[in-house]
C-alpha cells in the first residue's frame, strides 16, 4: 500500500518548491513472537513465555516509550529485561536526541539472549498513523506508541499458548492515562521493577525526577544561561567555549583552552561557584572575570576526601589571598624579578553547559553519609565518592546502603539542580569488594572506557573456519611475492606472542644493502565492514595491563595466524629499501608477501648475537649489519632535531599462582631495542609518504604539534635555578640543550629533566590529511615532515586502515572501498582512535598504580626521590627506583591543626621555605613509602609518601629501618616468577611517540 502527501517549502535561496513524500505501508511486518500462527515470520526474536508479574494476569511483553530509553537505559540493559519490543518511532526519536543511547539500543537488539525486537510500526499498515491537525510531534509519537501497543495486544489475544499482554512502560503520567483509556495496560518504570522480586537491586537503578535534597548545605549556584544566550555570547566574543579539565589534585579548580586575541590560551576556573556544576569533560561556556580578579596558576592541593568545612575555608582563603597576591598588570610588567609562575592567568566562571559529558562512574559509598538505623533495608540518600578525583560526590537513593559499604559500585548522574551541592544520580551495579585485584582491574577498565567483554559470536564467525589449521591457498600465493627464502627474524620481549613485525638484511652486489621490514597482513583476515572490522574499530587498540592484555583482535589471529612466528608460513606486507652503507635510501618498494621467519628472538638473545663475534650464522651477521645501520639512522634523526625523552619505566615480577607483585624494578633497554625502533620509524615514514602521494586528502597520518613556548616556562625557570639553560625555540635546540643538561654530582639529573620535558609536550594525534594544512603534518618529537603508523596492525586499528590505503596505493587487489578516499570518514575514525589510544595509556598507568599499591601493602620503605613540582601547600615527588609519583603536603601531620603554617610558598622563586629547610624543583629528598588504609569516606587504600629528610618538625616522620635492600630482593626464588614486562606509558610521548608493549616507538 502506497501513501503519498505533497507540501511546499522554501529553500535557503528563497525559492518555493513542491515536495512529494511517499510512504510504503506493508502487510508483511510480523510480530516476531514465538508460536504466533498469524504471522509468517522467518526469524523469531520474542519468547512465547515472557515474565508474568502482578501487573497482569497474563505473561507480559513490554514496550518502553522514548523517555524510558533516554532516562532508564541503565536499567533496561540489566539482565532482568527481556522480551522487549523497540518501536521504530521510539528508535528514531532516540537517535535524534542521543546517538550514544541509540547505539546502546542497537547493541541490545543484536544480543540474542535479550530477546529485543525492532518493530517497524511506521511501515506496518495496521500501526502507521498520520499526524493530526494542531497535534504536536511529541503527541503524535506518543499516540503512535499507544497504537502499536494496542495492535500487539489484540494480535496476541488468541496466541496458541494463551493470551499474552503487551505492557506499555512510561514515566509520563498523561501518556499512561491515555493508554488506560484505550484499554492498554501501562505502568511507570518504578512500578514495573517493584514486581520483579528476583532482582531487588532494580529499584535502586530507577531514575527519578530531578529534586533538590534538603540534606544538602545551603548553597545556590548561579542560573545557567539558555542556549540562545550562550550562542549570542559566543558570537559576540563575550563568552569562550571549551572542554573543562578539572585538576587531579584540586577538585575545585578547572581549566579550558580558548582562543583569546588570536592566541590559544588557558583560562583558569577556580572555586565551586565559578565551576557552577560543570563536571570533568563537559563542554562549557565561560565568561572572563575582570583582570583584577585573575589568579596565578599555582594550585593548592584539595581532595574530595577533605571535609566540606575545610574545603569552604580553602575557597575563602583563596579569595582573600588573591587580593594580596595579585597586582595590576602594569606593576607586574615593571617588576622584572617576578617569576613566570606568579603571572596571573585569565580567570573565568562557567555560565552555561553546552554539552554534558556525563558517563557511568565507579566509586564507593561515603560511610559518613549512611544513616545508622535498625532497618538496614530502609531507603536513604547517600553520597558516593568517585574513583576519579575530579568528579564531585554523587547523591543516590538506595535501599542497599549498609550492604554496599566496602564495595566498588557503578553509579550514573541524572541531574544537578542549582540548589543542590551535589549532583543526583542512581545506582547501576555492584562490582565487588574494595581492594580485590580483579574488582579494581574491572574498575580501571570501566573508568577508562576500555571495551573488555569477550568477542561476540558474530565477530568469531568472521574467523577462518579452519581455525588453527588455516593454510595459505595456492591462489593467494600467486598474488604475492614469495620471500620465504630470506633470512628473516623477529626481535621482541620475552614471552611475546603477538609478533607483528620482522626484519631482514642482505648485502647487494653494488655494496649497498637490501633491508626489509615485514608486517603481519591483518587485512587479509579483517575485511572492511565485517563484524570483526567494526569491533576492531570500536576497540581501537590492544590495552596492556600489568597482569593481562585486552586484545583488539581475537586470539586466533593476534597470537596465531597473524603472528609472525618462526618456521611457519605467514602473510605479510613488506617494505623493502635499498640502503647505502651510510644508511641513505636509494629506493623503496612495497609488496604483499609470504614470509617464513627463521628465528623469533628476544631483545637479550639478539643482543648476545650482536655482541658475540664467534656467532657467524646468517641471522647473527644480519643483526650486526642492522644494528650498524640503525645507529646511523638514529644519528641522522638526532641531527635533524629528533628528541630523546624519558619516562620512569618499571617492570613487575609476578608470582605464578597469585599473580601478586613480588618485585618491581626499572626496565633496562638494550641496543637491539633501538635497532628495531629505527627501522619501524623508517617504515612508518616511508609508508606515510607513499599513501599521501596517492591519497593526499584522505591519508591517515599522525602528527605531533609543536608545543607553545609557554609550556616550557616553568621548566626553564627551574633549570636556571640549578645553572642549566634550556633553549626551547625548536626541537633541535631543545635536543641539544638536553644533551648538555648535566650535573656532575647528580647522575640521575639528565634523565629527570628529560622526564619533566616530556610533560611539556603536546599529545601526538591521528588525523586525516585533508583536514589540516601540510605545514601542520609536522611531527615535533621525531623531527619529520610526515608520519603514520603501519607496523603494528595486530594491536592498532590505525595500522589496519593504513594497510588498506597502502594496498590501494600500490594497486593491490581488485579495487578499494570508497571509504578510504572520504577524508571526513577517515577523520571520524581518527577521532575514535585518539580517544581509545588516550584511554589505553591511562588504563595502563592505572594498572601500574594498582600493582604498585599491592606491592607496597604491608611494607614501609624508605627511598630517595626528586621534587618535580612545587605547589602552594605541597610538592610532587618522583621515586626513580619504583617509577612512582605522589603528593606530599607541606602541612602539619595533624591536618586538623590548620592554624600552624610550617612552609611558606615563595612565588617569586617557586619554592617552599621554612625555618628548617627550603624545598625547590630538582631537590633530592628521602621519603617513607607505605599504604594508607581506607579512611572514613570508604575509599580504597592508597599509596602514601611522607618526608623523612630534610627533617622538618611537624612534617617529617620518624625514620624506620625497614628499607628493602637489593640483597633481600634477589633472594626471591626466580623459578617461581612469571616475569611480565610492562613499560609505563608516558604522559605525552616517548621520543614524543607513545611506546608500544615491545619498544619505545611503535
Amino acid at each position: 500500500m502506497l501513501k503519498s502527501r505533497a507540501f511546499v517549502k522554501r529553500t535557503r535561496k528563497g525559492n518555493v518548491i513542491k515536495v512529494i513524500k511517499e510512504h510504503y505501508l506493508r502487510d508483511d511486518i510480523w510480530c516476531s513472537v514465538e508460536g504466533c500462527d498469524k504471522c509468517k515470520q522467518e526469524k523469531i526474536h520474542l519468547s512465547c513465555n515472557p515474565r508474568k508479574t502482578k501487573l497482569s494476569e497474563f505473561p507480559q511483553l513490554i514496550i518502553p516509550d522514548t523517555n524510558i530509553f533516554l532516562h532508564q537505559i541503565d536499567i533496561i540493559e540489566h539482565v532482568a529485561f527481556t522480551n522487549v519490543i523497540v518501536l521504530q518511532t521510539v528508535l528514531d526519536e532516540v537517535r535524534a536526541r542521543s546517538l550514544q543511547i541509540y547505539n546502546r539500543i542497537k547493541t541490545m537488539l543484536e544480543e540474542v539472549p535479550k530477546h529485543f525486537y525492532l518493530f517497524s510500526n511506521e511501515h506496518n499498515r495496521h500501526t502507521a498513523i498520520e499526524r493530526l491537525k494542531d497535534e504536536t510531534m511529541n503527541d503524535r509519537n506518543d499516540r503512535a506508541i499507544r497504537t502499536a501497543t494496542l495492535w500487539y495486544n489484540n494480535h496476541l489475544k488468541s496466541h496458541p499458548n494463551g493470551q499474552i499482554t503487551v505492557l506499555l512502560i512510561s514515566d509520563d503520567k498523561d501518556n499512561r492515562v491515555k493508554a488506560q483509556q484505550d484499554g492498554i495496560k501501562a505502568c511507570s518504570m518504578a512500578e514495573y521493577v517493584e514486581e520483579i522480586e528476583e532482582y531487588p537491586e532494580l529499584i535502586d537503578m530507577v531514575v527519578y525526577p530531578s529534586e533538590d535534597d534538603s540534606n544538602d548545605k545551603k548553597f545556590t549556584y548561579e542560573e545557567h544561561m539558555t542556549p540562545v544566550q550562550i550562542s549570542g555570547g559566543l558570537k559576540a566574543g563575550l563568552l569562550y567555549q571549551g572542554s573543562i579539565n578539572i585538576s587531579m589534585h584540586n577538585f575545585l579548580e578547572g581549566t579550558i583552552m580558548a582562543n583569546i586575541d588570536g592566541e590559544e590560551t588557558q583560562i583558569l576556573i577556580s572555586g565551586r561557584a565559578s565551576l557552577n556544576r560543570a563536571i570533568q569533560g563537559d563542554t562549557v561556556a565561560v565568561k572572563l572575570l575582570p583582570k583584577e580578579e585573575w589568579k596565578t596558576n599555582v594550585s593548592k592541593i584539595i581532595t574530595t576526601e577533605d571535609n566540606e568545612e575545610k574545603v569552604e575555608e580553602e575557597e575563602k582563603k583563596e579569595d582573600e589571598e588573591m587580593k594580596d597576591e595579585t597586582e595590576t598588570s602594569e606593576t607586574k610588567n615593571k617588576d622584572e624579578d617576578i617569576a613566570y609562575n606568579e603571572k596571573p592567568c585569565p580567570t573565568g566562571k562557567v555560565v552555561g553547559i553546552i554539552k554534558k559529558n556525563w558517563r557511568q562512574y565507579c566509586g564507593s559509598i561515603d560511610k559518613n553519609s549512611v544513616q545508622k538505623t535498625t532497618n538496614h533495608n530502609a531507603t536513604q540518600n547517600i553520597l558516593v565518592v568517585s574513583m576519579d578525583r575530579r568528579i564531585p560526590k554523587i547523591r543516590i537513593r538506595t535501599r542497599q546502603a549498609h550492604a554496599l559499604m566496602g564495595k566498588r559500585i557503578v553509579v550514573a548522574v541524572d541531574s544537578w539542580g542549582r540548589n543542590s551541592l551535589y549532583p543526583f544520580g542512581h545506582f547501576v551495579r555492584d562490582l565487588g569488594d574494595i581492594g580485590d585485584r580483579n574488582t579494581e582491574t574491572e574498575v580501571l577498565l570501566l573508568e577508562h572506557d576500555v571495551p573488555y567483554m569477550p568477542f561476540s559470536q558474530q565477530v568469531l564467525n568472521d574467523l577462518p573456519p579452519e581455525g588453527e589449521n588455516f593454510k595459505i591457498t595456492d591462489e593467494e600465493l600467486k598474488k604475492r611475492e614469495d620471500l620465504r627464502y630470506l633470512d628473516i627474524c623477529s626481535i621482541d620481549p620475552p614471552g611475546c606472542t603477538d609478533i607483528d613485525d620482522a626484519l631482514h638484511v642482505r648485502p647487494l652486489d653494488n655494496g649497498n644493502y637490501e633491508v626489509g621490514v615485514h608486517i603481519a597482513d591483518v587485512t587479509y583476515f579483517v575485511k572492511p565492514n565485517t563484524a570483526m572490522d567494526k569491533e576492531a574499530a570500536k576497540r581501537g587498540t590492544t590495552v596492556y595491563l600489568v597482569d593481562k592484555r585486552i586484545d583488539m583482535l581475537p586470539a586466533l589471529l593476534g597470537t596465531n595466524l597473524c603472528s609472525l612466528r618462526s618456521n611457519v608460513d605467514r602473510l605479510a606486507f613488506s617494505c623493502i629499501w635499498e640502503l647505502t652503507p651510510e644508511a641513505e635510501i636509494v629506493n623503496v618498494h612495497f609488496t604483499k608477501s609470504v614470509i617464513r621467519s627463521k628465528a623469533s628472538l628476544t631483545y637479550e638473545e639478539a643482543q648476545n648475537r650482536n655482541d658475540d663475534l664467534r656467532m657467524t650464522d646468517n641471522i647473527s651477521k644480519s643483526i650486526r649489519i642492522l644494528n650498524n645501520l640503525a645507529k646511523k639512522l638514529k644519528k641522522k634523526r638526532i641531527n635533524n632535531g629528533a628528541l630523546t625523552l624519558a619516562s620512569p619505566e618499571v617492570r613487575f615480577n609476578l608470582e605464578n599462582d597469585s599473580q601478586d607483585p613480588v618485585d618491581v624494578e626499572m626496565k633496562e633497554l638494550k641496543e637491539t631495542n633501538a635497532l628495531v625502533e629505527e627501522f619501524m620509524l623508517l617504515a612508518n615514514i616511508s609508508v606515510a609518504k607513499k599513501i599521501h602521494s596517492k591519497f593526499p586528502e584522505s591519508s591517515l597520518l599522525r602528527r605531533h604539534p609543536t608545543p607553545p613556548q609557554s609550556n616550557f616556562d616553568v621548566l626553564i625557570a627551574a633549570a636556571e635555578s640549578v645553572g642549566i639553560k634550556l633553549n626551547c625555540s625548536s626541537s633541535k635546540e631543545l635536543a641539544d640543550s638536553l644533551d648538555q643538561a648535566v650535573l656532575p654530582d647528580q647522575p640521575y639529573f639528565n634523565k629527570l629533566i628529560r622526564i619533566m620535558t616530556t610533560r611539556c609536550m603536546m599529545q601526538a594525534v591521528y588525523f586525516s590529511s585533508g583536514t589540516v594544512s601540510e605545514k601542520d603534518y609536522w611531527h615535533y618529537g621525531l623531527a619529520t615532515e610526515i608520519y603514520t603508523h603501519f607496523t603494528s596492525p595486530i594491536r592498532r586499528y590505525s595500522d589496519v586502515i593504513v594497510h588498506r590505503l597502502l594496498a590501494a596505493a600500490i594497486n593491490y587487489g581488485e579495487g578499494y572501498s570508497t571509504d578510504i578516499i572520504d577524508k571526513m570518514k577517515i577523520q571520524k575514525i581518527c577521532d575514535v582512535l585518539n580517544f581509545r589510544h588516550r584511554m589505553a595509556q591511562q588504563a595502563s598507568r592505572s594498572s601500574v598504580e594498582l600493582f604498585t599499591n599491592l606491592y607496597f601493602k604491608d611494607r614501609i620503605v624508605e627511598e630517595e626521590g626528586f621534587i618535580i613540582r612545587i605547589l602552594k601547600n605541597g610538592f610532587i615527588v618522583l621515586i626513580p627506583r619504583y617509577g612512582i609519583e605522589s603528593i606530599i603536603y607541606s602541612e602539619p601531620n595533624n591536618k586538623t591543626n590548620s592554624s600552624k603554617q610550617i612552609f611558606i610558598y615563595d612565588a617569586k622563586e617557586n619554592k617552599l621555605v621554612s625555618d628548617y629547610a627550603t624545598l625547590k624543583v630538582f631537590d633530592k629528598i628521602t621519603v617513607q613509602i607505605s599504604i594508607e588504609e581506607a579512611g572514613l569516606a570508604g575509599i580504597s587504600s592508597k599509596l602514601s609518601m611522607k618526608l623523612i629528610k630534610p627533617v622538618v618538625p611537624g612534617i617529617s616522620v620518624e625514620s624506620h629501618n625497614t628499607k628493602i635492600d637489593d640483597k633481600q630482593l634477589n633472594e626471591i626464588d626466580n623459578e617461581i616468577m612469571n616475569k611480565i614486562e610492562i613499560i609505563k606509558e608516558e604522559e605525552a610521548t616517548q621520543n614524543s611517540e607513545p611506546p608500544s608493549k615491545k619498544r619505545r616507538v611503535a
